[in-house]
């Protein structure tokens, strides 16, 4: 799957991070069909090769999630060849998705570290997670957009 970039991370995940979740009011329409805490784990990206103004080989773990939000950690490689890890949050809306941004810490081959914030708004689908994302890196703005499965 195509990926232009977070972050979402963000996220990061965003995911993600781990961002993501649901709202418990709403119908199922993705993970959360399994239940409370349908999105606790590892999630990544299946595209590994980046663009100057995305993100690529999204890893989001979610390791707290409650009925209206969620976070955890996330990593990614944005802008080339900058690394990145950090955490992302998300809340659940009363529409199904989740409002989520991260911040992270990025370093690359020659660069001292600096630091990287995404935003966006996920959605869950039937066995994966669409993340829109945008945000700021060192080397620039990013955007795009990433899908994540277990």
């Amino acid at each position: 799957m195509k990926n232009r970039i977070l972050m979402a991370v963000l996220s990061s995940a965003l995911l993600a991070s781990g961002c993501i979740g649901f709202e418990h009011e709403s119908t199922p329409t993705g993970p959360t069909a399994a239940g409370n805490n349908s999105l606790l784990g590892t999630w990544s990206s299946a595209n590994l090769i980046p663009s100057p103004s995305s993100c690529s080989d999204f890893k989001w773990t979610v390791s707290e999630q409650t009925q209206v939000s969620a976070k955890g950690s996330f990593s990614a490689t944005c802008a080339g060849d900058l690394k990145l890890t950090g955490t992302a949050q998300g809340q659940f809306t009363t529409a199904g998705t989740i409002d989520w941004s991260g911040q992270a810490n990025a370093t690359a081959p020659g660069l001292t570290s600096c630091n990287v914030s995404l935003t966006g708004t996920a959605e869950l689908q039937v066995d994966s997670i669409r993340i829109p994302y945008s945000g700021d890196t060192c080397l620039g703005k990013v955007s795009g957009v990433e899908t994540l499965k277990r």
